[in-house]
């Protein structure tokens, strides 16, 4: 059976958690069923899915990802343990390597065997909610003794990948794949790596969930929403994993200037590098029946799932953008 086509509201909706429960009470109210958590740093998105469980009555909730690096397999089956209890059913655990800046400039952390470390995370996590002992003596990690009582919904883990190898694992390992910046020319080529990696584990790659924060502004002023993502995603494509992906999805000339540009400590550069048809292909800027045709049209490329995630500055813009795809307004 086709999975569901699905449209989610990016959380945390600000830094404080009233922001957050006042907007899934909203979605859910206006007919959206999932809500997904970025995971890079305060506020914490695990703490804060156990936090609003309660404020929630049906709504799916994932987090997108939790970097692996940051909580040991054993935390993180703990974790997700005690959000299973809250949210039955209703939890998906995303897990993935994360990037150069978070783990290294901000947490101290090497980003070593960044492939290797997710799939024995997720392979580890998954063994641990089962209720086994654990006797791991892994390439990049190991536990020996550790055991929690079987989680009785254990969640489903999906895992982030960008390019070839890592979008395989993900399909081969993971119970879903989460993707985000490509650009649209580059899709189909992630969701054939994505079929290659279902297969290898005997997997009908249908059965496969395909998840995607997009970046998305309703506006009638193009312009002024390629610059705010020239701004903002900047600084993401002169990290090392993000301008190697950028590169492989066929922009090698943008991703050299970047990384020029930001070698330079010249912001404008960084910017510059990146041409008005390149942001077109990656965000979603337009009037409201131009960003929902996007949507649709990736859908039937192959995205299951939508993470609406406003470029936004004012709360009347980012009500705007989410205002396009309520029950009322929008269907795939």
């Amino acid at each position: 059976m086709a999975l569901e086509k699905r449209i989610a509201v990016t959380l945390p909706a600000g830094p404080k958690l009233t922001d957050t429960i006042n907007l899934i009470r909203w979605a859910e109210d206006n007919g959206i069923g999932d809500g997904w958590f970025a995971d890079a740093g305060a506020p914490d998105s695990l703490t804060q899915v156990a936090a609003i469980a309660h404020h929630t009555r049906e709504m799916r909730i994932g987090v997108a990802v939790t970097p692996v690096y940051t909580r040991s397999p054993a935390v993180l089956a703990a974790t997700a343990e005690v959000i299973s209890q809250v949210l039955p059913g209703r939890f998906v655990m995303g897990l993935g390597s994360s990037s150069q800046t978070i783990m290294g400039a901000w947490n101290g952390i090497p980003l070593d065997k960044p492939l290797t470390r997710v799939k024995e995370t997720a392979l580890m996590v998954r063994s641990m909610l089962q209720g086994e002992k654990s006797n791991f003596e892994l390439e990049t990690l190991s536990s020996k003794g550790y055991r929690q009582l079987a989680s009785e919904n254990p969640p489903p883990i999906y895992l982030a990948g960008l390019r070839a190898s890592m979008l395989e694992m993900a399909a081969e390992i993971g119970d879903g794949v989460i993707i985000n910046l490509w650009p649209q020319g580059a899709l189909p080529k992630m969701l054939e790596h994505v079929r290659i990696g279902a297969e290898r584990a005997g997997k009908n790659v249908e059965d496969v969930e395909i998840v995607n924060r997009a970046m998305v502004l309703v506006t009638d002023d193009k312009e002024l929403g390629r610059n705010i993502f020239r701004a903002s995603f900047g600084p993401y494509y002169a990290t090392p994993v993000y301008n190697k992906y950028l590169g492989w999805a066929g922009y090698e000339d943008a991703a050299a200037a970047i990384r020029a540009g930001w070698a330079a400590k010249d912001r404008q550069a960084t910017a510059t590098a990146m041409s008005d048809e390149m942001i077109d292909q990656i965000a979603i800027i337009g009037n409201e029946e131009e960003v929902r045709e996007r949507i649709r049209t990736d859908a039937h490329t192959g995205v299951h799932t939508q993470i609406i995630a406003p470029m936004a500055i004012s709360p009347e813009d980012v009500m705007r953008t989410l205002n396009a795809f309520t029950a009322d307004n929008f269907s795939f």
